[in-house]
């Protein structure tokens, strides 16, 4: 099968040849480069040959065009370190507008989606673009704890931010429509859980602008995949989002994965953890946790991957192991 088809049947549950498979990592100092996060990136998808190609810029790539300053000082998921920040007062977030697409750190992202897409777009792989919520964008540019305090003192103010915010993305996703190969985004959220906010305060100031960044798309990108992140994720929130799977850490609680086929419309994308797995495990214990998923879920509604970090120092057997496990479920 080709990759699209293996997707296209493992998303709708139908029997695959085998199970569609991807991992993905940062390029920490490739990627403040566009040319070099796109020849990492190639070179990346030439080792292993995954089924799709998730584009991993710095975390902070929408924002920096703002003021924000950052520099990577050796964390492991890829994540730098801010040392300026711009939102100090909540009136600031009154004052955002939308960044232009056509310069900055915007237009090297696309031009790096560009770079990729003609380069394996003799191999139809395709491609998703990471995208940061408009909430963790938020927190990029205010820090976590103003941005959840503001959340629940300054509610209007923030709304007001996060509306800008979302708008930028959406006009920074619009120069990527005609790029060859890009097949959708992979969507991150890291504030549906239960240990960071409630319910109520995601659907309202986190789910709204999701969703309407995914009814922006455009209607031929049909592999959009959205990341739940943290210990007590709110999976029932995202049931009625036009995704084509969700990505979690499905490790902690394996009977999740085996309701998601009748739970969901859509893939889950996972059945491996991290750092349980791909960072610490073997790749006996990787296949022997690819085969026990598998029987569980009957190789249906599945895409194996990790649980979303992209941590830049896995064990290269490992992630060997990864790409081997789902061929030798065959």
């Amino acid at each position: 099968m080709r990759k699209r088809e293996r997707l296209e049947r493992a998303i709708a549950g139908e029997p695959v040849d085998r199970a569609p498979v991807a991992l993905w990592r940062h390029w920490p100092g490739d990627d403040q480069r566009y040319a070099d996060l796109a020849r990492s990136t190639i070179d990346h998808q030439h080792d292993y040959n995954w089924d799709f190609v998730r584009v991993m810029p710095s975390r902070s790539f929408h924002v920096v065009d703002f003021g924000l300053q950052d520099h990577w000082d050796g964390d492991a998921r890829g994540i730098r370190k801010i040392s300026k920040r711009v939102i100090g007062r909540s009136l600031d977030w009154t004052e955002l507008r939308p960044l232009s697409p056509t310069r900055g750190i915007l237009l090297q992202q696309a031009q790096c989606m560009r770079l990729i897409g003609q380069a394996l777009q003799a191999e139809t792989v395709p491609l998703l673009q990471t995208v940061y919520s408009p909430f963790v964008q938020a927190t990029q540019l205010a820090g976590r704890q103003k941005a959840l305090r503001d959340m629940r003192v300054r509610p209007d103010r923030l709304r007001s931010g996060l509306n800008q915010l979302t708008e930028s993305t959406m006009r920074f996703l619009d120069t990527l429509k005609k790029v060859p190969g890009v097949a959708g985004v992979f969507l991150v959220t890291e504030f549906a859980s239960h240990d960071t906010m409630s319910e109520s305060e995601f659907e309202a100031y986190v789910l709204p602008h999701l969703q309407n960044i995914l009814a922006d798309l455009p209607e031929h990108w049909w592999l959009n995949i959205v990341q739940v992140a943290g210990p007590s994720p709110m999976l029932s929130l995202f049931r009625d989002l036009p995704i084509q799977a969700l990505n979690w850490d499905t490790h902690p609680d394996p009977e999740r994965l085996l309701k998601a086929s009748s739970e969901f419309s859509f893939a889950a994308c996972g059945g491996l953890n991290d750092e349980a797995h791909l960072l610490k495990g073997t790749p006996t214990l990787i296949h022997d946790a690819i085969r026990q998923t598998l029987s569980q879920t009957e190789s249906r509604g599945l895409i194996v991957s990790g649980s979303g970090d992209g941590r830049i120092n896995l064990p290269l057997s490992n992630m060997r192991a990864v790409r081997s496990g789902v061929e030798t479920q065959v």
